[in-house]
């Protein structure tokens, strides 16, 4: 299992996002990622928890020492692809809980 970082992209600057270049810190397991984030010094409300991508956001500074720490920098090919293996590894596991979870509503129904 690993922690991983994309390379640095230039972005656009807002209100809520004031830096020029960034990129992102992401996992294979949420437990790792808010492992590394935690030693990065990121905050937890930080996080992206969204569907499609979870992941942090990173600067320069927190990417470098993310690397430091043991993240694997990825080109942007590869981080892609890894991304796309963390995701469909992600869903499976859903799938398969909500699954149990119907199996077992099931069987709760037929035993009453």
């Amino acid at each position: 299992m690993s922690v991983y970082v994309d390379p640095l992209m230039n972005c656009v600057r807002s209100k809520a996002w004031k830096y020029a270049r960034s990129c992102h810190l992401f996992a294979d397991t949420p437990a790792e990622l808010h492992a590394l984030a935690n030693k990065c010094g990121l905050k937890r409300a930080w996080f992206q928890d969204d569907d499609y991508f979870p992941h942090y956001d990173l600067t320069f500074n927190k990417r470098n020492k993310a690397v430091m720490l043991g993240a694997v920098p990825l080109s942007r090919e590869l981080a892609v692809a890894k991304f796309h293996e963390i995701i469909h590894k992600l869903n499976a596991a859903a799938f398969r809980e909500s699954a149990v979870k119907e199996i077992e509503a099931e069987a709760g129904r037929v035993d009453n």
